[in-house]
């Protein structure tokens, strides 16, 4: 059988493309890492990677091979994980990804209130791309992941967690800002600003756009949900910001006007996913309780 230390080595040579970063990345040497592979491919009796002075590419049957591999070592991350928490309780390191859209203004109080009931559990919280950080919770390199929906995988439970309202916001200068209720039409024709199309904030700002006239500015993409903030507040255009971001000490609404267009209700989901395999459910159900039960105090607040 294939030891956990080849598959691990299969796994970085196929994800760094090369056998040299591979071994720098798993600290040996690139002999050991040949060695090991070569030896592997042996006992598989197949060919994993075909083999250049440029780097290394999986064959057909490696690209499967590696897909099963990492599974099976995300399963024995569990298994080590699984056994800790009955050692120890609720314990451990879990690694948490979520989006730039919401976890800087959500995630602060959150992560202490669960310190005080599980001091022995540490969120390691990585931020990126919902759909890149749903591969990587699949491939087992996240336990968690927080984001909007949708999110879906077989492999997957994927838990609601609650409806959060997008608010259309200007200028305090700008020529709808001077509107006591605007109306959907006169929206129409305003340039939008919207993040990187990869987010799931911007393709929803362009449905709703799409839906109202107005136009997306594409060559004023912001980088985070402040860097949104400043260009509204400087004149750039209108754009869409989470009703979690206008409240937080964090983000808030200096410089901007929330918009109070008739009929407004355009909202976005949030969820929280994990491997339904994974041992840590009781650590997982105890972070949606708190981030569910949190996020629904600040929105009733601020509908309040």
């Amino acid at each position: 059988m294939p030891t956990l230390r080849q598959l691990e080595y299969l796994v970085t040579i196929a994800d760094t493309g090369s056998f040299a970063l591979a071994a720098r990345a798993a600290h040996v040497s690139q002999q050991t890492m040949s060695q090991q592979v070569r030896a592997l491919e042996a006992r598989l009796n197949v060919q994993l990677f075909e083999r250049s002075a440029t780097g290394a590419v999986l064959t057909p049957v490696g690209r499967s091979i590696v897909a099963t591999a990492r599974r099976m070592l995300a399963d024995a991350r569990d298994i080590v994980t699984l056994a800790a928490g009955a050692a120890q309780g609720l314990s451990g390191t879990v690694r948490l990804g979520t989006t730039p859209t919401l976890g800087p203004y959500l995630l602060s109080s959150i992560i202490a209130d669960l310190h005080r009931l599980a001091p022995s559990l540490r969120l390691h919280v990585r931020e990126g791309i919902p759909e890149e950080q749903l591969r990587e919770l699949s491939r087992g390199e996240l336990d968690v992941l927080l984001g909007p929906l949708p999110m879906a995988g077989d492999e997957l439970t994927v838990e609601p967690l609650f409806r959060e309202p997008l608010q259309l916001v200007a200028a305090l200068d700008h020529d709808l800002a001077a509107i006591a209720e605007p109306a959907p039409h006169d929206l129409s024709g305003h340039a939008l600003l919207t993040l990187d199309p990869r987010h799931h904030l911007a393709r929803q700002a362009a449905a709703i756009a799409d839906r109202h006239g107005m136009t997306i500015a594409p060559d004023y993409y912001g980088t985070s949900l402040g860097s949104l903030h400043q260009m509204v507040a400087s004149g750039l255009g209108l754009t869409l910001l989470p009703g979690l971001y206008l409240r937080s000490d964090a983000g808030g609404a200096a410089g901007l006007k929330p918009l109070p267009v008739r009929g407004w209700a355009e909202h976005r989901s949030i969820a929280i996913a994990w491997r339904r395999q994974s041992p840590m459910h009781a650590a997982f159900m105890l972070i949606a309780e708190h981030v569910q039960g949190c996020a629904r105090r600040l929105l009733a607040d601020a509908a309040g």
